[in-house]
């Protein structure tokens, strides 16, 4: 953990010395700037420069405006982001809902112990970077033991992105998923992007590689009272073999082999993801959810 924080301190020195007047005053301009739409709005914070390197070389697999216009979301949307991460997303949404709209992150315990802890410190010190970009995101601390999220219908959309796999993991995607609906208005979106397993695999075991079964997810997420209204091929990608003994963080951009075979993994590119919008249902009566390998 320690190296990891200290990994994480090197790489926001850096990031800081990135950080000009001029690119301080073009984000302020950016975040309170009024758009006519969210695909304007989308369009003016893919181009800008506060980006941090390397993330715009990733659209290309992730398909940050087509993705999040699938989702329904608009510069007044209320927002929740699941497992931020690095921020990929964050950075996009942030300024985006600025002046109209509102953001709210989860976040794990800077202060804490293990791998988490050091994500939380990473999204922290994100969000320290540009007060005119971040100062208006919401964290919303998290408790591994018992999920929470102190919103009751307020928000627009809740997006889970390359998340899911890790609520399988580790137990807690049927206590997530109840917050996510208790959480979300009447006709609240929920937005699922998942690295995506072949069709008859165990999502308990393909999980551990990073992948879950398209059909287990969508009747998982609507036994806890969502609907599908609808799924897209977005990032989907057909050269994803998905029998990588290191799982889906074998391909880039973790590439866990190092050097090995990198090459050939490059050229695969990303995983193979389903992008799903589900809504959430007007019945609270929760259907039993399906059990794992069936």
């Amino acid at each position: 953990m320690q190296k990891g924080r200290a990994k994480a301190d090197a790489d926001h020195r850096a990031e800081l010395n990135r950080w000009t007047p001029e690119l301080h005053a073009s984000s302020k301009r950016l975040a309170e700037a009024t758009y006519s739409s969210f695909d304007a709005a989308l369009k003016a914070v893919l181009a800008s420069a506060h980006r941090q390197p390397g993330n715009g070389a990733r659209d290309k697999f992730r398909h940050p405006r087509e993705t999040l216009e699938f989702f329904g979301l608009q510069p007044t949307s209320t927002v929740l982001e699941y497992g931020p991460g690095g921020g990929w997303y964050t950075e996009l949404l942030a300024p985006v809902l600025a002046r109209h709209g509102k953001l709210f992150v989860t976040s794990d315990d800077a202060n804490g112990s293990g791998e988490r802890a050091v994500a939380g410190y990473r999204l922290k010190l994100l969000l320290e970077t540009s007060p005119e970009l971040f100062g208006k995101v919401e964290p919303i601390p998290l408790d591994g033991k018992s999920p929470r999220i102190p919103l009751e219908s307020q928000l627009d959309a809740v997006l889970v992105i390359r998340e899911l796999h890790n609520l399988v993991n580790d137990g807690s995607i049927d206590a997530w998923l109840a917050e996510f609906r208790h959480a979300l208005k009447p006709k609240g979106v929920l937005g699922i992007v998942d690295h995506r397993a072949r069709p008859d695999a165990d999502p308990t075991k393909s999980s551990k590689l990073g992948y879950l079964p398209e059909a287990w997810a969508i009747e998982k997420v609507e036994a806890a009272g969502f609907k599908l209204s609808a799924k897209s091929e977005i990032n989907a990608n057909p050269k994803d073999t998905k029998d990588y003994p290191d799982g889906v963080w074998t391909l880039p951009p973790t590439y866990r082999l190092g050097d090995k075979d990198h090459e050939k993994y490059a050229a695969i590119g990303e995983s193979d993801r389903f992008t799903l919008r589900f809504v959430k249902s007007d019945s609270t009566a929760a259907k039993a959810p399906p059990v794992p390998g069936h």
